[in-house]
């Protein structure tokens, strides 16, 4: 049985399909305007869709069968994104570079989302945060801005990531340098003479230094697809995994899903060279004096754990003149990055404008 098939909303009023409401736990009719309430999750339920997988067994592909899935998917012709269908579509746009695509017949198996964080707002909430944002950048074409104010509806995208826990324990050796002063006889030229003066010279001392940290690392955030770039993603941070409910399909009514193409294994080697980063942190505290020099470390990483979780993110990709422009709004906070398009009528004007003004202080310099 394809999603398709399993997962549909019809109205109970008229038939017609439903769409999950962001910010409510609702499915809406768009026909008739029935609303339908989504059951608040047990206790029990959520417990066990914030538990953890063991990442040894995930590596090994031996996790329980009831944590693995065969969804539909369909690759995207131009980016490659592995879009999942929801309830009755079977064309949309790709969300992320805005190529065609329709349903197919493939299957993918892949480990479960056991979580994910609702859409808080909806289409319009979201396109106003990417008008608003667009219309800071005063460099940005007039009418991409206005395209994108009235232009096609944006794509409510669940993108799948990974979290990452594990306690590290880290030897290091490096040096720590301590500033000490000596004084120094130089000479300067003052109204054309020589003259000496003495002046403090800061210099470095270093000296060996080893020892150990430990850091407890909970929920490291890996986007687990490679079809959005990573520092638009990581733009959109922070996220409040707080709001992590069970996953359940009655949230994409109406939206998209995309399957990971980043493996769990490629996600984890992201997840360490973070966690690597704040252990770099941890050992020059520990090193202290005034400077810190790292020469080597060791990493210990134990009860290692993932899941795999969908956040909930309305992407734009309009083409322009010829070039496409890609923007993405975190579903929960309104938060927006994307490409910055310049005008080169507005830059060209910006120049002439500066040059204009040089000209004008320049020669009312020289009448004074």
């Amino acid at each position: 049985m394809t999603t398709d098939q399993k997962n549909r909303w019809p109205c109970d009023s008229c038939g017609a399909e439903l769409r999950f409401a962001p910010g409510q736990s609702e499915l809406v009719c768009a026909h008739c305007g029935n609303v339908q309430h989504i059951p608040q999750a047990a206790q029990s339920s959520l417990h066990a869709a914030l538990g953890e997988h063991d990442l040894a067994r995930g590596l090994r592909d031996d996790l329980p069968q009831a944590a693995m899935e065969e969804p539909q998917t369909t690759p995207c012709p131009n980016c490659g994104a592995l879009v999942e269908f929801a309830g009755a579509q079977h064309a949309t746009q790709c969300p992320f570079c805005a190529t065609p695509v329709v349903i197919g017949t493939g299957t993918n198996r892949q480990i479960k989302p056991q979580a994910l964080i609702p859409f808080q707002l909806d289409e319009r909430s979201a396109r106003a945060a990417m008008a608003r944002w667009l219309g800071r950048l005063w460099f940005a074409p007039n009418g991409l801005v206005e395209y994108a104010r009235k232009g096609r509806a944006l794509t409510g995208t669940y993108v799948p990531h990974w979290t990452f826990d594990a306690d590290t324990r880290s030897t290091y050796s490096g040096q720590r340098g301590t500033y000490y002063y000596e004084t120094r006889t130089v000479t300067v030229q003052v109204d054309g003479k020589p003259q000496q003066r003495q002046e403090q010279v800061r210099k470095t001392s270093w000296q060996p230094v080893s020892g150990r940290v430990a850091r407890l690392f909970d929920d490291v955030l890996v986007l687990a697809t490679s079809s959005l770039p990573r520092r638009y993603t990581e733009g959109l941070q922070p996220w409040d995994l707080g709001a992590l409910e069970p996953y359940r399909p009655d949230y994409l009514a109406g939206f998209t899903a995309e399957g990971y193409t980043i493996s769990l294994a490629d996600g984890n080697v992201d997840a360490h060279e973070k966690m690597a980063q704040v252990i770099a942190s941890d050992i020059a505290r520990d090193i202290g004096g005034d400077e810190q020099r790292i020469n080597q470390v060791s990493t210990d990483y134990s009860a290692e754990t993932f899941k795999h979780i969908l956040l909930p993110i309305w992407m734009a990709a309009y083409k322009y003149n010829g070039k496409t422009f890609q923007f993405v709004v975190n579903g929960q906070t309104g938060k927006v990055q994307g490409e910055r398009p310049y005008s080169k009528w507005k830059i060209a004007f910006a120049v002439v404008a500066a040059a204009i003004v040089i000209g004008v202080v320049a020669y009312f310099g020289q009448q004074q």
